[in-house]
């Protein structure tokens, strides 16, 4: 990393109310002014919306291969709630304030600081960026190129349908610890729901510092997860629960790459409705992987995200 081109620093996001100033952090992988001379057009810039909410961008830094394999420069920020970024703690439960708008708000905020719009930009969004990726494109976004999106589920409702078949397969003795659900504090339930975690969200041992860093930043700041998500993967009771972001898919009009693991906890049937509705849309599904795809099957991963964003 230390022989990269990197730049970090803020932007001012005065959340709509927020309350207070706010600002967005992100680091730039690469550089984004123009040769001396050259007459070149710029390359698009890829922009990485982190999971969560409130995971925070580190766990997505195998991206960065794709700066070195194909020269795409890549944006990595954290979302409001989270990391570098401002913090609104104040704001648990408040649904008004935790809402899709909010962080679209901030990733087009972030867009037109870094002026992308007239030399194009991707957008990739792992597991919760996803969601946000696939509402964002259906928008239409001057100067978007093109969409990954990457464990994202495109119906809640599916997702959850999905983990109930995916905590059955993990033995009698799992399942009834993780169905009864009670009593999520006990080192009972901290003991199955790792079982889970490492089958369906990460396969590593020992899992990534990166990565662990990600459940570090939740831990830290877990409003906008427990407002939006609820108290765990495995159980889902905020305001996304009744999400069916794919009804308006079809309004999409660049090419979108979907992924997911083959033992991913966002199982086919949470990705499928992206693909039917879609109009331009590939979907590639990892073998031997999980939710962390982008660690599990880093090689394979990034010659099929870089060879989608460049062809």
């Amino acid at each position: 990393m230390d022989s990269l081109p990197v730049l970090e620093a803020t932007v001012p996001f005065n959340a709509p109310n927020g309350g207070k100033p706010g600002k967005t952090w992100y680091k730039i992988i690469g550089d984004l002014s123009p040769s001396p001379n050259s007459t070149t057009p710029l390359p698009p810039v890829l922009v990485a919306l982190h999971g969560g909410p409130g995971a925070g961008h580190q766990y997505l830094s195998p991206l960065t291969d794709l700066y070195l394999s194909h020269r795409i420069p890549i944006i990595f920020y954290d979302q409001v709630g989270c990391g570098n970024s401002t913090h609104y703690r104040e704001k648990l439960g408040d649904t008004s304030f935790w809402t899709f708008d909010l962080f679209l708000a901030e990733l087009d905020n972030l867009i037109d600081h870094l002026r992308l719009r007239s030399r194009g930009f991707y957008v990739l969004g792992q597991s919760w960026g996803g969601m946000l990726v696939g509402t964002y494109a259906a928008r239409r976004p001057a100067g978007l190129r093109k969409a990954v999106v990457a464990s994202g589920p495109a119906s809640m409702p599916l997702y959850v349908q999905g983990m109930r078949g995916l905590v059955a397969g993990l033995g009698e003795a799992v399942r009834e610890v993780l169905e009864r659900g009670g009593a999520r504090g006990s080192e009972e339930y901290k003991r199955a729901e790792a079982v889970f975690y490492a089958k369906h969200v990460c396969a590593l041992d020992p899992r990534p510092e990166d990565l662990e860093q990600a459940f570090r930043n939740l831990r830290e700041d877990s409003t906008a997860y427990l407002t939006i998500q609820g108290p765990s993967e495995l159980v889902v009771t905020g305001s996304c629960k009744d999400l069916e972001g794919w009804k308006d898919a079809h309004n999409i009009e660049v090419p979108v790459l979907i992924l997911n693991g083959r033992y991913d906890e966002m199982t086919d049937l949470c990705m499928e409705p992206w693909f039917r509705t879609i109009p331009k849309v590939k979907w590639v599904t990892f073998e031997n992987s999980s939710h962390m795809n982008h660690w599990e099957a880093r090689e394979r991963y990034m010659q099929v995200v870089g060879g989608f964003l460049t062809s």
